[in-house]
């Protein structure tokens, strides 16, 4: 139990380092606002439907198809899903 603790502490210790600027992350995915449009125009969807698949506002979507916010935490994974796996993860979402 004690080595879970010591390898749970580096880990929080490394993420510090990272969010301090001084060590670079080992992955990193960046959603730009040129993937987030090419992302919904290979599922063949509008903005409206893909908005409502994801389950975010249109404006929402819009913001960041055209670069004034950055998609963060579940949404960020879930287009990267989607860009990885369209097809399945779009026929999830449907069910």
């Amino acid at each position: 139990m004690s080595r879970l603790f010591d390898d749970l502490m580096e880990s929080v210790q490394q993420m510090d380092e990272i969010h301090r600027g001084e060590r670079q992350p080992s992955r990193e995915f960046h959603v730009d606002a040129v993937q987030v449009k090419a992302i919904r125009k290979a599922t063949g969807l509008t903005q409206a439907k893909f908005a409502n698949m994801i389950d975010v506002q249109l404006a929402t979507l819009r913001n960041w198809e055209q670069g004034r916010r950055e998609p963060t935490g579940p949404a960020k994974a879930l287009l990267r899903a989607i860009h990885k796996d369209p097809q399945h993860v779009i026929r999830a979402l449907a069910d």
